[in-house]
């Protein structure tokens, strides 16, 4: 009665949330670019899978909530496409750094914004694109859609999920949200944690398959990386690439540029790229710099500093990197990708807020990641980094090996859809 009581209580009051968080989206995103695209995105929504999508289509729906998700699916999108030619694909996005940035990815015939989630858009979205397949990739638990999938009977799984104890399944008051991951008919979680916390709720089909996003970094080593600019640039240098980075990474690193040898060539990638940012970061550091925007006009190898400002090219950046620093660890952003360097063989350096990131604490365990809170730390290993070649290259073979130890999930994940299709 209790439980029965939370759900009639809870699940009303999200719905509520929901259209009210609707309005006020709209009023903020009048003064928000990036809510505004996505305001602008999801009333095209319908019109787009009207276009794309006809009743009699076989359709299989991808999402994911922003860009990180989707590369980590990616790899199992890309097998499940080649099983099912025939099927036409459905990619969704909820943020729009991930619509942004892969709207026109080839992996699908239409990419659109997931409406909000409220029951009457569940089932519009659902009676459009129809799907016989639904992934989801390792978050977004939205009540109305699940339930609209389980009360359909769509096969629907999630990958490389990642749960922890505070989240609301696992709490007095997540009795009502447990029930909607029973619209999966089976989880592929990160970790053996993972899988002890959905037991402990009574989920049970689940599966210790890894992270995709092993087997998609071990991908672009078959691709080609090579990027003409970044050779002009390096030299035989010694380089240290910083991926998208932060204010609060940059000014640690720009003081250690400020002061590093002229010997040291730096990479930096920052998350964002807006001019205003890009110059107030090139006019910090002292040594000579250049943007990817004027590099066809500038000398090359005479700069000490590259700035990339533009996105897309930082996996194949890394490549050249003889040490990374990864962004997002020193302030509350969040980790990025640590696994896009580790793949090359290099040593990594992050900051200290890194949580919610197993693969951080299994790296720097191993020897491989190096975690950072000031400017002293930060000093200190890049300088013994940048000093010691044998420091370097053992800590680099180490987060190399790991990758290689953790791909697979993608064999297990399409095996377990041709076995239950």
């Amino acid at each position: 009665m209790y439980f029965s009581l939370k759900e009639k209580t809870l699940k009303p009051l999200y719905n509520i949330l929901v259209y009210v968080a609707a309005f006020h989206i709209k009023i903020i995103a009048l003064f928000n670019s990036k809510l505004n695209l996505g305001v602008k995105g999801r009333a095209k929504t319908f019109d787009k899978l009207n276009t794309a999508i006809a009743p009699q289509d076989k359709v299989i729906w991808f999402h994911c909530a922003s860009l990180g998700e989707y590369e980590q699916g990616l790899p199992v999108f890309e097998k499940i496409k080649e099983q099912y030619s025939k099927h036409k694909i459905v990619l969704s996005f909820f943020s729009p750094s991930g619509y942004e940035v892969r709207k026109n990815a080839a992996i699908a015939d239409v990419v659109i914004y997931l409406p909000l989630d409220t029951s009457k858009n569940a089932n519009r979205f659902l009676n459009l694109v129809h799907p016989d397949l639904v992934i989801f990739v390792k978050y977004e638990f939205w009540p109305n859609y699940l339930n609209a999938l389980k009360n359909r009977g769509i096969t629907s799984i999630l990958i490389s999920a990642l749960f922890r104890k505070d989240q609301s399944f696992f709490k007095f008051y997540g009795k009502w949200m447990q029930k909607h991951l029973h619209a999966f008919q089976h989880i592929f979680v990160q970790n053996t944690t993972s899988k002890k916390l959905l037991k402990s709720i009574n989920y049970n089909n689940v599966t210790v398959s890894g992270d995709t996003r092993f087997d998609r970094v071990s991908n672009q080593l078959q691709t080609d990386n090579t990027l003409a600019f970044i050779e002009q640039f390096k030299q035989d240098k010694l380089c240290v690439v910083a991926g998208s980075t932060w204010p609060e990474d940059e000014q640690l690193l720009i003081n250690f540029i400020n002061k590093a040898s002229n010997t040291v060539k730096f990479i930096i990638a920052p998350h964002n790229i807006k001019s205003q940012d890009i110059i107030r970061l090139k006019t910090k550091i002292k040594k000579e710099t250049v943007l990817f925007s004027e590099k066809d006009t500038k000398n090359l190898a005479q700069s000490q500093v590259f700035i990339i400002d533009t996105i897309g090219l930082l996996s194949k950046v890394y490549s050249y990197a003889d040490i990374a620093y990864v962004g997002g660890a020193i302030g509350t952003t969040g980790l990025h990708n640590i696994l896009e360097p580790a793949v090359f063989g290099v040593p990594i350096i992050i900051g200290n807020n890194y949580s919610n990131f197993p693969e951080a604490f299994d790296m720097i365990a191993l020897g491989g990641l190096f975690s950072i809170s000031n400017q002293t730390a930060l000093d200190t290993i890049l300088n013994s980094l940048i000093t010691n070649r044998n420091k370097r290259f053992e800590s680099g073979k180490i987060n190399a090996e790991y990758i290689y130890k953790n791909k697979g999930a993608v064999t297990q994940i399409t095996a377990y859809l041709l076995n239950n299709q």
